[in-house]
């Protein structure tokens, strides 16, 4: 397929919409921005595209909680076509606030048991940074399995991080154990050596120093990190004394990823 064809899903408070559409245009994506409420009106319309995307931001100015209430709306009025959206082999992405939304959906890790999408048996959940505030930064990422198709395998990538909510915490350590040992963790924070540590190499304190989770397909991918933020080099903070600016920055990876798993399998 070469007309790939991606949806980035909009709601008040959402404020990385038109980056992330850009970043998916880059990697050669028809990508689109709609509001929730276009989609719960004719649900339909997911069924002409292969990719969604929860970008980040504040949506419903994380009333209640980061994501909740845009995560009640889809668990409410599109639980049944996202789940065969994913079904049918579509990827779907959760940035920031956007992970928010996959875990309180439960999307990733999609460890509750039902297989359908729901409010109840969150096994996972994503709380306030250790810091106790926004943490704005840069950090090195280290992929955690093989199987997620956003992720290059063995590639670390250096992304900015803006939340202050972004520690992973699960409900036990059985639920800890399952998501390291069965591939469920597609990044982890690290240091420029490769090596996990406490702040500010993990910036919010989550455990496991899990950055981002997938799915036990693969195909959906949650992240705390903003790769739309980083689809050209001159965005690095250090861009002027990067030795190497070959190939895509790093950001790039995962929407380019994205748009090529679409291309070969659809």
């Amino acid at each position: 397929m070469d007309n790939v064809k991606a949806i980035v899903l909009r709601a008040a408070g959402i404020n990385c919409d038109l980056e992330t559409e850009h970043a998916l245009k880059l990697a050669g994506a028809q990508a689109e921005r709609v509001h929730i409420n276009r989609v719960i009106d004719d649900p339909a319309m997911l069924d002409g595209y292969q990719i969604l995307v929860f970008p980040g931001g504040f949506s419903y100015g994380d009333d209640v909680a980061a994501g909740k209430v845009l995560a009640n709306q889809i668990v409410h009025h599109l639980s049944d076509i996202l789940h065969q959206f994913i079904e049918d082999g579509k990827l779907v992405l959760g940035i920031c606030n956007g992970f928010q939304v996959m875990i309180k959906t439960g999307i990733v890790p999609g460890l509750n048991g039902s297989g359908k999408l729901s409010l109840t048996g969150q096994v996972v959940t994503l709380t306030d940074n250790d810091s106790g505030i926004f943490e704005d930064r840069w950090v090195y990422l280290e992929p955690g399995t093989d199987r997620c198709v956003f992720v290059n395998p063995g590639q670390r990538i250096y992304l900015p991080i803006a939340h202050g909510e972004g520690k992973i915490v699960c409900d036990s350590e059985q639920t800890l154990e399952t998501i390291k040992n069965d591939g469920f963790v597609a990044f982890r924070y690290i240091d420029a050596d490769g090596n996990e540590g406490s702040f500010p190499i993990n910036p919010n304190g989550s455990q496991d120093s899990i950055a981002a989770l997938t799915d036990s397909t693969g195909r959906a991918m949650g992240l705390m990190p903003h790769p739309e933020r980083f689809v050209r080099w001159t965005q690095h903070p250090h861009w002027t004394r990067l030795k190497d600016r070959e190939g895509m920055a790093d950001g790039m990876t995962i929407f380019t990823n994205a748009v090529n798993y679409v291309k070969e399998n659809f």
